[in-house]
């Protein structure tokens, strides 16, 4: 039986599990990170589960962020954070070795993290 050759990056990547992981790792490093750390609640749970929800849906996966918190607005929610080039590049530099730790396909790891560095530049407020 041959299997279905997957029609989106989440599914090339290997579903739910693969962003769970990769956003797992990421807030494991902004924990340890001096200039992350304190952009963030104490409890670090529920900025996982909705950037995990977001990442899902963004790649094709279901679209549980958008029934839940509606349209994305990532410039709008960022707002309130002092966002310049040494956080993005705390920010880029988690995301980095996250996605790198998953050892994924290069095409798909390359498309992970150009969307990354794009969104962290976009989000930069300062």
């Amino acid at each position: 039986m041959t299997q279905p050759i997957p029609t989106t990056l989440f599914e090339a990547a290997g579903g739910t599990a693969t962003f769970e992981r990769i956003i797992d790792n990421f807030y494991n490093r902004v924990q340890l990170d001096a200039i992350l750390r304190p952009m963030y609640q104490a409890d670090l749970s529920e900025s996982k589960r909705t950037m995990t929800l977001f990442l899902i849906q963004y790649w094709g996966g279901p679209g549980t962020y958008s029934q839940e918190r509606g349209h994305p607005r990532l410039r709008m929610r960022h707002a309130p954070f002092s966002i310049g080039q040494v956080e993005r590049d705390a920010w880029m530099s988690c995301m980095t070795a996250a996605v790198q730790d998953e050892k994924l396909a290069p095409e798909i790891q390359d498309a992970l993290l150009k969307y990354f560095e794009q969104a962290a530049s976009f989000m930069m407020n300062r």
